[in-house]
């Protein structure tokens, strides 16, 4: 199984003539009846052994960490003498990035290469957030000191994170890095907005403002990275969908809690509101040909849809209908996809249009 990143970089190795690869681009297209742009590629396991390293590094890395642990309770260094030792994240850090050099650098397995990134990122945030909480944390702080020692812990967590993910992206290019490290450039905006915030009552919903600000601002770049490879056949693709999917959650969460359609409650009134905010998101979805939005947004409309159908009076079927509705209606989407989006993306203006992945001629 070969992704479009391998017959890049068969081409720039020469192997394969630029001809030929798009030749085979359009061959697959044309056997599959849907455009490559269409099927949102990305490299998540090019074969079993991807799941077998995979649960191999998990066993390993969770070996690590505990051996960690008990290395730092030996030494007493750990969170309120008997709370985790950064020891056990650095541990796993460190052999996360060992891992990698073989695995992501040498055999370019994607699978592994996303657990080992993830845990690399992780593993250094944890260790840095869990040193300075055992250096600065007191819990005999005023509430608003210990908000604020909070925050500027968080932030310094963050920082490590991003640092951590530049370092890693430097070295191996792993597509889903460039998301690891948005996450925590916005987990660092964020620890610092409620550090100087502190623990008041609007604490909650200015966070909740900020994180869909930054969520904007991610799929702001992400659509950058999308806008520079509009026929989606290099690696800046794979980039780009991780940024959507981080960012899909970052917008979807804040704008249905703050309209209070997150309650566990939802009124007639709210669950059209919902259902319209879906139909919206979709028109969206098609438009930059990204399903990320669809899914983060599908717990809400799901929920809502329930909410309709039981005050209908569908009290014994309303799971069962919903399913079926939504069921349905993504499935027809998915089946007509290049056909619903080319209607929304002809009405869209010239200009934006240019920013769009491109709209391949519609399969016969």
């Amino acid at each position: 199984m070969y992704s479009q990143n391998d017959l890049d970089e068969a081409v720039a190795a020469g192997a394969v003539t630029p001809e030929a690869a798009a030749s085979l681009r359009a061959y697959v297209d044309r056997q599959r009846s849907s455009p490559a742009v269409d099927e949102e590629y990305f490299r998540l396991i090019t074969g079993f052994n991807d799941i077998f390293v995979s649960i191999a590094a998990a066993i390993l890395l969770f070996a690590v960490g505990w051996i960690g642990q008990s290395i730092g309770q030996n030494l007493g260094f750990t969170v309120d003498q008997s709370g985790p030792s950064p020891l056990a994240p650095a541990l796993i850090a460190a052999t996360a990035w060992g891992l990698a050099l073989f695995f992501t650098a040498r055999r370019r397995m994607a699978l592994p290469s996303i657990i080992l990134l993830l845990a690399f990122v992780g593993g250094v945030a944890a260790s840095v957030g869990f040193t300075l909480v055992s250096l600065f944390g007191n819990p005999e702080l005023e509430a608003g000191q210990q908000a604020l020692t909070a925050g500027l812990i968080g932030a310094g967590a963050a920082s490590a994170g991003a640092i951590s993910a530049f370092a890693h992206w430097k070295r191996f290019r792993v597509p889903i890095t460039v998301a690891a490290g948005a996450a925590s450039v916005a987990g660092i905006v964020v620890a610092l907005i409620a550090a100087a915030i502190g623990d008041t009552p609007n604490t909650g919903n200015i966070v909740l403002g900020v994180v869909l600000l930054l969520g904007l601002g991610v799929f702001l770049y992400a659509m950058r990275w999308d806008s520079s490879d509009p026929a989606r056949i290099s690696r800046r693709s794979d980039v780009a969908f991780w940024l959507h999917l981080l960012a899909a959650p970052m917008i979807v969460h804040p704008v249905f809690t703050l309209l209070g359609l997150n309650d566990g409650n939802a009124s007639v009134g709210e669950g059209l509101v919902v259902i319209a905010i879906y139909i919206a998101l979709g028109v969206a979805a098609l438009a930059i040909d990204r399903r990320a939005l669809l899914v983060s947004a599908l717990a809400y409309v799901l929920f809502a849809l329930n909410e309709l159908f039981e005050q209908f009076g569908a009290v014994s079927l309303n799971i069962a209908l919903t399913a079926l509705v939504i069921g349905s209606a993504l499935l027809l989407l998915s089946a007509f996809w290049h056909q619903a989006r080319a209607a929304v993306v002809a009405r869209l203006p010239g200009s934006l249009r240019g920013h769009l992945p491109s709209l391949s001629p519609q399969p016969a």
